[in-house]
């Protein structure tokens, strides 16, 4: 399942910066609007506490993390639904993805430019929703002058059904909102599917602040606004010193665990941020666990066991018969496979059931 969050937000707020954190790769960093024209793109570990638990139990010979992709995409400026600033180009790179994280800056530095020439994170926010926004509204149109003629010279009912959709969704842009805060049934979703929305993606925030108000990130004057803000919105917002988590993620274990102890943190944010991307696009994951190899699988949400194992292999939903069930709480108090067996703890189930967060699945198939 190959699917990516998308990096955004205005230049030099410090998306390149977390990129590199995230990545532990060197993108260009630069001090002026632009240093990153074409996107940056590269899959990272999720360090799921839950598999590094149940390697320790089995010490298997292999053990892979779950992935997850993130774009470092150019900073969008004011003005890039109509082309500004390489806009056409910065929008095609965020049509490409399935999340956006939102990189506002909450700092103050004068050495860093701000391409407005101050620091207001609610302004910075609606600037980049409105060009999103402008750009649906020029694909609708385009979409409601096809569906239109469709329309007038056929009696095509689902072309009717379509366009009255795109009314709707046109009237919602107009009042400045974006598509994913429309309500809409599941019918109408998969109608809007193939339109390429922009403003219809889920849309997590990062408040990059300065390391002093790590420890409280509502004594940020910046980051106390931009919380009131989101919060009428109903929208997600992550505190990160990313120039701390940059620092951080050129450290051993040892040295990051320190670090976090000093400033009272339990986790890393970037592991934040990749479990809030998670929940953001309904993602969960379940593991298979053997001598050879313990490994996280991820998987939407209500995925049934059939699904689940055709994941893994094509055969696995082939061939299914039944999948063996253990909890991963379980499994870490039992200890070992054969003592969840010894206790009753597994259980089986069929094809139809659903497949929870964090379940060690063994799926059995025929020949």
């Amino acid at each position: 399942m190959n699917l990516k969050a998308g990096l955004i937000g205005l230049p030099n707020v410090g998306k390149s910066s977390l990129f590199s954190a995230l990545t532990k790769m060197k993108v260009e960093i630069a001090n002026y609007p632009f240093a990153t024209i074409e996107p940056n793109i590269a899959t990272v570990i999720i360090r799921d506490p839950r598999i590094i638990q149940l390697a320790k139990l089995v010490n298997p010979e292999k053990v892979v993390f779950a992935t997850y992709s993130f774009v470092d995409i150019a900073g969008l400026i004011k003005g890039a639904s109509t082309g500004e600033g390489l806009g056409n180009k910065f929008l095609a790179n965020v049509r490409d993805v399935d999340c956006l994280v939102h990189v506002v800056r909450c700092f103050e530095d004068s050495k860093i430019i701000h391409i407005n020439n101050k620091i207001d994170p609610i302004s910075d926010v609606e600037t980049i929703n409105l060009e999103l926004i402008f750009a649906d509204l020029g694909t609708i149109e385009s979409i409601i002058t096809r569906l239109q003629k469709k329309v007038n010279n056929t009696n095509d009912k689902k072309a009717k059904i379509e366009t009255e959709l795109a009314k709707k969704v046109q009237a919602h842009l107009q009042n400045g909102k974006p598509v994913r805060d429309l309500d809409l049934n599941s019918d109408e979703l998969l109608l809007i599917k193939n339109w390429q929305l922009l403003s219809i993606k889920p849309i997590l925030y990062v408040g990059n602040l300065d390391q002093k108000s790590l420890k409280n990130p509502r004594s940020n004057p910046y980051f106390s606004k931009l919380t009131s803000y989101l919060e009428k919105e109903n929208a997600s917002l992550i505190p990160i010193c990313i120039l701390l988590e940059q620092e951080m993620s050129q450290f051993t274990d040892e040295e990051k665990e320190m670090f976090l102890n000093e400033f009272e943190l339990e986790f890393s944010s970037l592991d934040l941020l990749a479990l809030y991307s998670f929940r953001l696009l309904n993602l969960a994951t379940f593991f298979t666990v053997g001598k050879k190899e313990v490994r996280a699988w991820t998987f939407k949400k209500n995925t049934s066991a059939l699904d689940c194992g055709g994941i893994i292999h094509s055969d696995f939903r082939k061939k299914f018969i039944r999948v063996e069930i253990i909890s991963f709480e379980d499994f870490i108090q039992a200890g070992s496979e054969k003592n969840v067996k010894e206790k009753g703890k597994m259980r089986l189930e069929g094809k139809d059931y659903l497949i929870q967060d964090g379940e060690i699945c063994h799926f059995r198939i025929g020949n």
